[in-house]
C-alpha cells in the first residue's frame, strides 16, 4: 500500500469513527488550515491557489453554519458569526487581502480552542459519572 493511500485510509477511518463533536473540531481545523494556506498563497502572489484555499474555508464555514441546531440560543449567535466569516472570506478572496484572513483566522482559532476545551471537559465529566456509577454498584 502506498503512503498516500495509507494516509487517505487513515483519514477516512478518522472521520467515520469520530463523534459529532470531534467532526466539528475537524471542521474548525480544516478551516484554519485553509486560511493559513491561502495566506501563504497570497504572500507568493499565487492568487489561483489562494482562491482555492479560501473557497475551501468558505465551504467549511457553510457546513458549520448549516449544521447548527437552531433550537439553542447560541446557535443564532453562531449563525450570525459564521455569516460574518463568510462575508469577510469573500471580501478577502476578491481583494486577496491577507489582513482579513488574519482577522478571521484568530476568530476561528478561538472558537476551535473553546470547542476543544469543552470536549475535554465533557469527557472528564462523563468519565467521573461513569466511575461514580460503577462505585455505587450500578
Amino acid at each position: 500500500m502506498s503512503l498516500n493511500k495509507a494516509v487517505y485510509q487513515y483519514q477516512q477511518n478518522s472521520v467515520l469513527t469520530a463523534t459529532p463533536e470531534e467532526l466539528t473540531l475537524m471542521l474548525y481545523n480544516g478551516c484554519i488550515k485553509g486560511i493559513k494556506f491561502a495566506q501563504i498563497a497570497i504572500d507568493e502572489n499565487d492568487y489561483e491557489k489562494a482562491n482555492f484555499y479560501i473557497c475551501k474555508a468558505e465551504a467549511i464555514v457553510r457546513e458549520l453554519r448549516n449544521t447548527l441546531d437552531m433550537k439553542y440560543d447560541i446557535a443564532k449567535n453562531l449563525y450570525d458569526l459564521y455569516t460574518y466569516f463568510l462575508d469577510r472570506l469573500i471580501e478577502a478572496n476578491v481583494k486577496k487581502n491577507r489582513d482579513i484572513l488574519e482577522e478571521i483566522l484568530h476568530f476561528v482559532e478561538d472558537i476551535r480552542d473553546t470547542w476543544s476545551k469543552a470536549i475535554k471537559e465533557a469527557r472528564i465529566e462523563n468519565s467521573q459519572r461513569e466511575n461514580q456509577g460503577y462505585a455505587a454498584g450500578v
